[in-house]
């Protein structure tokens, strides 16, 4: 289900300096544990944190010793991420759009789109894109939300999609031309609590891998 989210810029543009208090209740630090555990993250790699955010998956990278590449669409989340590792260049920061990335094909060895998914106005583009990125061998891990029916998330935080079906996810990775998927369950829950109303959402978090054959 898509929302029509044209405020979505916006609004991460406001909360870009209370991100990271925010989001301890959408998702945890041991979400981005497995994540990078899933992808085999050594050091030297390089890794590109597609709608980074204010750095929390790219955090865990470069505390891996990954090289990275940090794309977000908001100016606000990218300077979050250049206050936290400064100008000595540990992260290379891009602006742009999840279905028009601004990096070249085949440069990493992996990808990670990190609750980021149903903020995209085309979640399988997206994927393609992305795909595009990895060299022969390279994992893409997507961590995002099951499909779900809190209908106030459209308006409150302007997600686009209420969550997804993960079969959805199994055939946009294989359409993407993917191998080896598996799309599972976190074991992890998304958690928001309306500020309008008395509305509470408890939502399971899924973890998709799939890696480039070819």
């Amino acid at each position: 289900m898509k929302e029509d989210s044209v405020g979505s810029k916006e609004y991460f543009g406001r909360v870009a300096a209370k991100w990271d208090e925010l989001r301890q209740c959408f998702f945890s630090e041991s979400l981005r544990d497995k994540a990078i555990e899933a992808a085999y993250v050594k050091p030297g790699m390089m890794a590109v944190d597609v709608g980074a955010g204010t750095g929390f998956i790219t955090e865990g990278l470069v505390n891996r010793g990954a090289k990275v590449i940090a794309v977000d669409q908001s100016d606000a989340m990218l300077s979050q991420i250049k206050k936290k590792f400064g100008s000595a260049g540990a992260v290379d920061l891009r602006r742009g759009e999840a279905e028009n990335l601004p990096v070249d094909d085949r440069v990493a060895d992996c990808v990670f789109a990190n609750m980021f998914l149903h903020h995209v106005e085309n979640p399988s583009v997206a994927i393609a894109e992305m795909g595009r990125l990895l060299k022969k061998g390279g994992v893409l891990i997507i961590t995002d939300l099951d499909e779900h029916d809190f209908n106030f998330l459209r308006k409150e935080q302007h997600d686009r999609w209420l969550g997804f079906k993960r079969e959805d996810i199994r055939r946009w990775l294989e359409q993407a031309g993917l191998k080896w998927i598996r799309v599972a369950c976190a074991n992890e829950n998304c958690c928001s609590q309306s500020p309008s109303c008395s509305e509470k959402a408890q939502i399971s978090i899924f973890i998709a891998i799939g890696r480039k054959s070819t």
